[in-house]
């Protein structure tokens, strides 16, 4: 019964947010619609979105468990970084293709290696995830400034660039590779026995330990897949720019809560669907998008994500409390019945 009424609260809570998303699109359609409605914005937005639902995705993760990752950003520019060393030599103007994929790779390692640190003091030595996060973010934004000496590395393969600004069939390659992560996510968060231990954790890590569950070693995966998601987004922001950079990005980190807080997934961690969280970057992006069309100041807008973040929270820790005060109520009519 329990589980029944959870399953129609998320699927309400999921389909409000998508009515939001509807009428947002098409306020926005309606207030410009010589510039919010044409193939060309629709497209820029399908080049963009994927590279912050890739850093929500990050983000959802790890609040799953109770924790949180601040690193999602600067670990993703350090692969990069790292990685356009090999895309702006000399090798990658004889061999592109083989030097692509060497990048990619070297990247996609770097990514592992930034989850394997952040996952290892968090589950083996027990720092609580924000402090360490927090100094990964301060340590891989240093290595990378210390790399860069502040500038940015370019000069990459064009056959990287199309990774990140490439169409096939007609549909940009950004959210192909979006659309196959979500799946992957889908899959793995909700419908896996890792998954299902990850939502265990977050509820009660105590528990789930006492229940036989390794949890050290979920929260390491948990913490290392964070940042392979982190490090496609990476890939996609670096070749989009066809550059690498420490601050590419660097806005996505509060945008990422934001949207994982919207859809539904508690900050204390135990509960949140991967529909939930881009169904809630979708919304965010309409309202970025359509308030710079319209001229907003873009710090106008950061205020405006800042002011939503604030009032999904306290509107979230109402609806608690008032439940709370139901099953109260309830429990002590029960006892009165009796």
């Amino acid at each position: 019964m329990n589980k029944m009424k959870d399953l129609r609260s998320r699927h309400s809570s999921e389909f409000t947010l998508l009515l939001i998303f509807v009428g947002l699109f098409v306020l926005m359609a309606v207030l410009s619609p010589d510039r919010f409605m044409t193939v060309n914005n629709i497209k820029t937005m399908a080049f963009q979105m994927p590279e912050f639902g890739l850093m929500a995705l990050a983000m959802m993760i790890a609040v799953l468990t109770g924790g949180i990752n601040l690193s999602i950003t600067t670990g993703a520019t350090l692969s990069t970084i790292v990685a356009a060393f090999i895309l702006s030599s000399e090798f990658g103007k004889e061999h592109p293709l083989l030097c692509v994929l060497v990048g990619v790779v070297v990247c996609m390692l770097v990514a592992v290696a930034s989850g394997i640190v952040n996952g290892t003091i968090v589950a083996y030595i027990g720092v609580a995830p924000m402090l360490v996060t927090l100094g990964t973010k301060t340590l891989f934004e240093g290595l990378g400034l210390n790399f860069t000496k502040g500038g940015s590395i370019s000069g990459f393969p064009e056959l990287y660039a199309e990774i990140g600004n490439g169409t096939l069939l007609g549909i940009p390659i950004p959210m192909i590779i979006y659309v196959i992560a979500l799946v992957a996510c889908y899959f793995l968060f909700e419908r896996s026995v890792w998954g299902t231990e990850v939502y265990m954790i977050g509820c009660n890590e105590t528990a789930t330990r006492f229940s036989g569950i390794n949890t050290k070693k979920v929260l390491l995966w948990v913490y290392i897949y964070s940042g392979i998601l982190s490090g496609i987004a990476g890939i996609l922001i670096s070749s989009r720019y066809n550059s690498a950079k420490t601050d590419y990005g660097s806005s996505y980190v509060m945008q990422a809560v934001s949207a994982v807080v919207l859809g539904g997934t508690s900050i204390s961690g135990g509960h949140g669907t991967v529909a939930g969280t881009i169904i809630a970057v979708a919304i965010i992006q309409v309202i970025s998008t359509g308030l710079n069309i319209l001229g907003v100041n873009r710090y106008i807008i950061n205020i405006i994500t800042g002011g939503i973040l604030i009032a999904v929270l306290i509107l979230r820790y109402a609806t608690k409390v008032m439940d709370d005060k139901k099953k109260i109520k309830m429990r002590a009519a029960q006892g009165t019945t009796k």
